[in-house]
């Protein structure tokens, strides 16, 4: 059971009640992380093995994600946050979409924090689609395989392409697994886990992950320099 399912049944409450307080908790974060000066924040809001939950919950999520879109386009638009969204967007009703390409097109030229929302994602396929993208590119230009070639346009093909790599991972709940969650672009991230419920993240959380990465040692396989 996730945070917000586990944040519900302690309060003996509907699932649905702790995905609402899940959207409360992202409009908490996106605020607290432009008050905190941190330049890119991405939130995994539904991903690619999310579709096999119930249908009543997974419809529950999607309004959910049309109300966040509705009401927060405006709102992130005022305060210079720029919003985009990373996953597959077929499987996604139009209405939602059209949500989507509203609050990006808005959006777009804010020089605020970088806001990037995953919906259907995942990062396994990321992944793969990105490889398949730059075997096709490489077959097509007849170009001999060539491991730093071949990574250049792989990378220019994920999702992520024009976003730095995440520097942080936080993982809510007390769950210690990335859940398939940019798999390739967390290759050197710092974890933090707490033991906090999504649905009850604040902004003093967010300041105490980032008071626990900066007082990492980060060396990207190198040696520390005397």
């Amino acid at each position: 059971m996730d945070g917000n399912g586990r944040w519900a049944k302690q309060r003996s409450l509907p699932r649905t009640a702790g995905h609402q307080q899940g959207i409360e908790a992202c409009k908490r974060t996106v605020r607290a992380a432009g008050e905190l000066g941190v330049e890119y924040l991405t939130l995994f809001g539904f991903s690619t093995e999310n579709w096999s939950r119930p249908a009543e919950e997974v419809n529950e999520l999607m309004r959910l994600l049309r109300m966040y879109l509705r009401s927060e386009t405006a709102e992130l638009h005022r305060n210079n946050v720029r919003m985009r969204m990373i996953g597959e967007r077929d499987p996604l009703s139009k209405d939602i979409v059209e949500l989507i390409e509203n609050a990006e097109k808005l959006t777009e030229n804010n020089t605020g924090l970088n806001l990037t929302i995953a919906l259907n994602y995942g990062g396994r396929r990321d992944i793969m689609l990105a490889a398949a993208k730059t075997a096709q590119y490489m077959n097509e230009k007849g170009l001999t395989p060539d491991v730093d070639l071949m990574e250049e346009h792989f990378c220019a093909n994920l999702t992520t392409a024009d976003m730095p790599d995440p520097d942080i991972l936080i993982r809510t709940s007390g769950e210690q697994r990335i859940s398939n969650f940019l798999l390739w672009q967390c290759a050197y991230s710092e974890f933090v886990f707490t033991d906090t419920l999504w649905p009850d993240f604040k902004k003093v959380d967010l300041e105490e992950a980032i008071g626990e990465f900066a007082s990492r040692d980060r060396r990207f396989g190198a040696i520390k320099t005397m």
